[in-house]
């Protein structure tokens, strides 16, 4: 493969509007989510842009914001919005579910750290992250907007 065409395959990637308006969709997500952190909190902490959880879900901002492109470009009817609608739900139902169960599981492995270790200085093991997956709200909220940022893409797109 030529230079030249490494760069005509990297121009293609950045002419795909599907891919570039979900990617969009995830990061006006992510950046929400310092915005809810600021007003929740009433304090600047960057540390959202990268973390997993919060509000809004960017995974579902991301997926659902893909399905509908999906869905636009090639049609509600096609395999391939098919593809992308099944792999939503798994996203959405995986950050709703099996993670949400599994930063539970880490905030009580925490405290059960904390009570069996106080006497115990030396014990310095890292602590589990606890803040991992999404509460349903969060999946709804993130895939809403996955959904209107698809949509407002497509109407400016015309």
């Amino acid at each position: 493969m030529t230079s030249l065409e490494t760069m005509q395959d990297i121009g293609d990637i950045l002419q795909n509007r599907v891919l570039l308006v979900a990617l969009a969709a995830c990061l006006l997500a992510q950046f929400l989510k310092l915005v809810f952190e600021l007003i929740v909190h009433r304090k600047i902490n960057i540390r959202v842009l990268v973390e997993t959880g919060g509000m809004p879900s960017s995974h579902s901002a991301l997926v659902t914001a893909l399905a509908c492109g999906i869905g636009q470009t090639l049609g509600w009817s096609s395999p391939a919005f098919a593809v992308t609608s099944v792999f939503s739900v798994i996203v959405m139902y995986d950050a709703a579910g099996v993670r949400q169960a599994a930063g539970k599981q880490a905030k009580i492995l925490n405290q059960i750290i904390d009570e069996l270790f106080q006497e115990k200085p030396e014990f310095n093991e890292e602590r589990l992250k606890e803040l991992l997956g999404h509460t349903p709200v969060q999946v709804i909220v993130g895939s809403m907007l996955g959904f209107v940022v698809s949509f407002v893409a497509a109407i400016s797109f015309q």
